[in-house]
């Protein structure tokens, strides 16, 4: 197979790199099994990232950053920023290694995240979810350590990449692809490895209707601020897409896809009564995303992202509730 490079502005990496990465960080992460869903008129497949062992697809990245670090640069540990899944999977990456890790989480991260981080060994420092974003943009977390950017390093968008290796070896004859998106790192990834492999399926990125950043940014042809309404769903949903993201996502994107609450709980309860996975909120978001209309007849992957939800949560929306 040719080893194809693929260039987005600053962003350069070759086939090669990819199937590297993935293999750097084979003994941390496990090949998620591609699920399908009986759904009369299109054929579609889950791809459960939820069952990670951390319940999260962050685990590649995180381990692929610290994989790819200098060792001199870790001395003083690792630092992140996330708002429950990456800093899950930094740290579990790191304390596996003898390092230490410190998180910087926003006030908004669901209280089951935070509790993982601190089982895990991570010193977690919890702030305003402004004064988280500043850190998101500024790269200035204010501890010490080795800083690993949840979405915008090069050595974590090719960590994710790993998902798109999978999705094509699983499943050739894919047409869409439906990621839901925060930073855009996921997405990214799997776009690129994809393409790198010579394969081109839409990439399609979903939010929840209460932050809608990419949406936004498509529609002005540039990233632009919007508000961040309360939501149950805390794995997405910003305020701007990151300047140093753009690009890329303005590249590789084709459509995003705004879901509304409603339809995210009733996806969460299909992902339960009809796979039996238990989903969080960003990957029940994915399940609605691909089940639009016009997505009909086609071949279909939905990225189910994590399974870290408030177990409270889980159970009032199981039982009927469309928070």
């Amino acid at each position: 197979m040719t080893d194809r490079t693929i260039s987005y502005g600053a962003f350069n990496a070759k086939l090669s790199d990819f199937k590297a990465a993935a293999l750097r960080v084979s003994k941390d992460v496990v090949t998620t099994p591609l699920l399908a869903l009986d759904v009369s008129d299109r054929n579609l497949m889950l791809k459960a990232e939820c069952l990670q062992s951390l319940g999260s697809f962050k685990i590649r990245a995180g381990a692929n950053a610290i994989e790819t670090a200098n060792k001199a640069s870790l001395r003083n540990g690792v630092v992140t920023a996330s708002a429950g899944n990456f800093g899950q999977g930094v740290a579990q990456a790191a304390v596996s290694r003898g390092l230490s890790v410190d998180v910087i989480a926003p006030d908004t991260a669901s209280v089951v995240k935070l509790e993982a981080l601190h089982k895990l060994g991570a010193r977690v420092k919890t702030v305003s979810f402004d004064d988280w974003w500043e850190v998101m943009v500024s790269r200035s977390p204010g501890v010490d350590g080795f800083f690993i950017h949840p979405v915008e390093e090069l050595s974590v968008i090719m960590g994710n990449g790993g998902i798109g290796l999978e999705i094509v070896n699983q499943f050739p004859q894919v047409d869409v692809v439906v990621v839901p998106v925060g930073g855009g790192g996921m997405i990214s990834g799997i776009a690129l490895a994809m393409k790198a492999l010579g394969k081109r399926p839409r990439i399609i990125a979903c939010e929840i209707e209460s932050s809608t950043p990419l949406f936004s940014a498509k529609l002005a042809g540039k990233p632009v601020k919007v508000s961040r309404g309360p939501s149950w769903i805390d794995g997405i949903g910003s305020t701007s897409v990151l300047p140093k993201m753009w690009p890329l996502l303005d590249a590789l994107v084709d459509d995003v896809v705004v879901v509304s609450h409603k339809e995210a709980a009733k996806a969460l309860r299909t992902l339960a009564q009809d796979a039996h996975l238990v989903s969080e909120g960003a990957g029940a978001v994915a399940l609605a995303a691909a089940l639009r209309p016009e997505f009909s007849g086609l071949n279909i992957v939905s990225v189910i992202s994590g399974g870290n939800i408030d177990m409270t949560t889980f159970s009032r929306i199981l039982h009927g509730e469309d928070f």
